[in-house]
């Protein structure tokens, strides 16, 4: 499965913060906010991934990712002149996608609960069609919301209902089969111009091949993109890491679980950070795990 981060945009409602910097490259607490989708991509294996900015902003993320070799991904880059819509980053990564399947996940976006790396790769494993995420909100007026059978099948998907189905709002991570490319291309542009993701769905809803996970109880999940989600997103993380001592979205940590790495080179990688905290939770993580692979 190839993995796509829609981290493009304007930014507009996080201005001023948001004048010269992309949104994804902001703060979130201790680490920049696309290391946040970027852990869900290799949480659920994907380890081919590709990066979708303005051309103001891709060589910022390449100066902070790379290729990314360093955890034992690979990192490519694409642009987004404008905001045309979610779906669009699926007709701009088609050549990448080629015949696989794809996770298309928003830079906004954090997701972190329990056993989610194992929801995540089961939900993998076991795709025919679109398998989406919801989540329940108490204003659902505001979200695309689901609504779905006993066995998790969605009968239906509507965009801001005044009278909601279900209190299942649509998240910011989808999973597709490789049909995903040609549903794309086929999608009607909205009025504003946008390929609208939703319609994308839809069309797998009509097949009665689109599935969606409930993320209940325990989980989070969070749209960074105003300034009081921006704050919300990094106090949860402030208050999790200092009481748990276990970090949120640390892509090397995560690489090395995977096994994208070894406990020797996610060292190396501490080693380089040796005089920041984040450093020093690596050598930390590394030296756990060289116990580990010593037993």
């Amino acid at each position: 499965m190839k993995g796509i981060i829609l981290a493009g945009g304007s930014g507009t409602r996080l201005r001023p913060l948001t004048g010269t910097l992309s949104k994804q490259l902001l703060p979130v607490y201790d680490k920049p906010m696309i290391y946040y989708p970027l852990s869900v991509l290799m949480l659920a294996g994907v380890r081919d991934i590709l990066i979708i900015s303005d051309d103001r902003h891709t060589e910022m993320f390449h100066s902070l990712l790379g290729d990314g070799s360093r955890i034992g991904i690979h990192i490519a880059y694409g642009e987004q002149e404008k905001p045309n819509g979610i779906a669009e980053a699926l007709l701009i990564g088609a050549d990448f996608i080629g015949d696989d399947q794809v996770a298309l996940t928003l830079g906004d976006n954090m997701f972190h609960g329990p056993g989610f790396s194992s929801l995540l790769q089961e939900s993998v494993k076991n795709l025919d069609g679109c398998a989406l995420f919801g989540y329940p909100v108490k204003d659902p007026q505001r979200y695309g919301v689901g609504e779905v059978d006993d066995s998790g099948r969605l009968l239906s998907i509507e965009e801001k209902p005044e009278t909601p189905r279900s209190n299942l709002a649509v998240t910011g991570l989808y999973l597709y089969d490789n049909d995903v490319v040609d549903i794309a291309e086929n999608i009607v542009p909205s009025a504003r111009g946008e390929l609208e993701i939703t319609d994308v769905n839809k069309v797998y809803v009509e097949q009665k091949r689109a599935r969606l996970t409930q993320l209940g109880r325990g989980f989070a999940w969070l749209d960074m993109g105003t300034h009081d989600a921006l704050l919300q997103a990094g106090q949860y993380v402030q208050l999790l890491e200092q009481r748990q001592g276990e970090w949120i979205a640390c892509i090397e940590e995560i690489a090395l679980h995977m096994g994208f790495i070894s406990a020797e080179e996610c060292r190396r990688l501490g080693h380089e950070m040796a005089s920041s905290a984040y450093g020093s939770y690596l050598l930390d993580v590394a030296a756990r795990g060289m116990k580990v692979a010593a037993r």
